[in-house]
């Protein structure tokens, strides 16, 4: 346990989501730089790490990959279509799913995105292990923090 006074806790530096928050901006700062070559914001750099990955993807499916909603994930999607990047496309299966898929310019783009880890790695000034670490220490928070949400909404609903 810690040996800062309770009254310290509501302190800004204290709080590990404010450093998260903090860490998160400075990426955008570095990663608005290195995508400005590409024509990419870095949500859109997401959407498209996920389609090079894992190819055509019903939207539904790219939201659960991004935990992204569709109000979110629309207007990316949009923008990369008007830029050539990207195709939707009623899925012949099921006509209320929507499927993305790259068309050939996003394809391509992907040979140019090869150097944004290694520059966005130099940035960090941390060694390719150092980076391995810090991902798995975060994913863990990731899981522990669903977790702890999923019990708090239960616990919000029991007492309703």
């Amino acid at each position: 346990m810690t040996t800062t006074p309770t009254a310290d806790w509501l302190r800004l530096n204290e709080q590990i989501c404010f450093s998260l928050h903090s860490a998160a901006r400075a990426f955008g700062g570095v990663y608005r730089v290195i995508l400005k070559d590409l024509g990419l914001t870095y949500p859109q750099y997401l959407v498209m790490l996920v389609l090079w990955e894992h190819g055509d993807l019903p939207v539904k499916k790219l939201g659960e990959q991004l935990r992204l909603d569709s109000g979110t994930l629309s207007p990316l999607l949009k923008r990369l279509e008007a830029a050539g990047l990207v195709r939707r496309e009623r899925s012949a299966r099921d006509e209320r799913s929507v499927e993305v898929r790259l068309t050939e310019e996003g394809v391509a783009l992907r040979e140019q995105a090869l150097e944004v880890p290694v520059r966005i790695a130099a940035a960090t000034g941390f060694d390719v292990e150092e980076i391995r670490g810090l991902r798995a220490r975060l994913d863990e928070l990731t899981t522990a923090l669903d977790a702890a949400a999923r019990a708090e909404a239960a616990r919000a609903a029991e007492s309703r």
